[in-house]
């Protein structure tokens, strides 16, 4: 359909919604070029990438770089014993005092829910609000703080701000990766994977970046393939390809078969103009739209 195949020192634009096979045909291209024995460098913006995937299609994944973008590290878990902390101190009832209050029952009331919206609050998940008990609130005097030079004034805000811009920093990281190894060199694709960002935030990318990467890419001959859910590179993609949403399919009524995908080529920068002069034979029709079927493995062979 594309006659050759992806082109090279160029952006191609894979977009799609979710399971559309995108992942699937660049996978299967970056395993053509690792088996002949060229480097490619697999840019995971989602961390999304399953090595096992890869591997299962061929790839060669010594020569693959794989760049994963906002992991975490392994094992970091909040914290637990401020939550155990209230519990002992609040929910579990204390030893009864002889004397008070009928001799031995305990304190006053008024005492005993003291603390216990705190204590409730801190075993709840952080985005439950704090349920509000019966207990007597104190006046307390407001003081005035003092922040040193280095200090944040408000953690709270800043949190929340980190927390809507967590995605910004992984594109970020993500576009700095890319320019990085264009102007390094050496790679013979340089795969993008944009595809679990919105649309709102790939689309707010500079044309800039992507006319940059074209100008690198072309200088290194190096195949960008870039996977997002709507186009964003504009006038400095190559080859567009829409991919459709992936349809199921059920040969038996209880048995998921495998996924029936398909692709349409919707721009290219360098295809043919056609010319006024008409010939006199028929000229061979380009194919713009392509269908496929992918089989599960314990469907067997139909």
């Amino acid at each position: 359909m594309l006659e050759g195949g992806l082109p090279l020192g160029a952006i191609t634009e894979m977009t799609g919604a979710e399971c559309s096979g995108r992942s699937a045909v660049a996978l299967s291209f970056v395993s053509r070029l690792t088996c002949s024995g060229r480097v490619c460098a697999w840019i995971d913006v989602c961390d999304a990438l399953s090595p096992e995937s890869a591997a299962g299609v061929g790839a060669d994944l010594s020569r693959l770089l794989w760049v994963r973008c906002g992991v975490s590290p392994r094992g970091a878990q909040p914290s637990t014993e401020y939550k155990f902390s209230l519990r002992e101190k609040y929910l579990v009832p204390p030893p009864g005092k002889h004397g008070v209050h009928g001799g031995g029952c305990g304190g006053h009331p008024r005492g005993e829910v003291k603390g216990l919206s705190e204590a409730v609050s801190g075993l709840l998940r952080p985005e439950v609000l704090a349920p509000r008990c019966a207990e007597p609130l104190p006046r307390r005097k407001l003081e005035p703080k003092h922040f040193e030079p280095g200090q944040q004034r408000f953690p709270e805000k800043m949190a929340q701000r980190s927390a809507v811009e967590k995605p910004w920093a992984r594109i970020k990281q993500a576009l700095r990766t890319a320019d990085l190894l264009l102007q390094t060199g050496g790679f013979s694709a340089i795969v993008l994977d944009l595809a679990g960002i919105a649309p709102e935030f790939v689309s707010r990318v500079e044309a800039s970046i992507w006319f940059r990467y074209r100008a690198a890419a072309e200088r290194t001959q190096a195949s960008v393939l870039l996977l997002t859910q709507y186009p964003c590179a504009r006038s400095s993609g190559e080859l567009l390809l829409r991919f459709r949403p992936g349809i199921a399919r059920c040969n038996e009524t209880t048995l998921f078969t495998g996924m029936e995908c398909a692709l349409e080529v919707e721009r290219r920068r360098f295809a043919q103009t056609p010319s006024n002069v008409i010939p006199l034979r028929k000229p061979p029709q380009s194919v713009n739209a392509a269908h496929w079927k992918n089989q599960t493995t314990w469907a067997g062979t139909r």
